[in-house]
């Protein structure tokens, strides 16, 4: 009986580590992923900056737009308010 006992001991250990060594081997191939994640992360990453800067870009160029639309209708009301020149001849 004590060696039953001894094989389902070792047969035990055995199987604890060969879960184990599965376990830690299975994790290991996580690496190549992890670090193709990490790669499309910065991809984006730089395509969200570029992005960005675009937006900041074009948002200066819709206010300088504004300010010179401004500036015209400014110059439009005066015309439109000088008196009537009438034509000569």
């Amino acid at each position: 009986m004590f060696q039953t006992k001894q094989y389902l001991t070792t047969a035990r250990t055995l199987g604890v580590a060969i879960v184990a060594a599965l376990g830690l081997a299975s994790c290991a191939t996580y690496d190549d992923d992890f670090a193709r994640i990490n790669t499309r992360l910065d991809h984006l990453d730089a395509k969200v900056q570029g992005a960005a800067q675009s937006a900041e870009s074009a948002n200066q160029s819709a206010q300088q737009a504004n300010q010179r639309l401004d500036q015209m209708e400014s110059r439009v009301r005066q015309l439109e308010a000088a008196p009537r020149r009438t034509p000569r001849g």
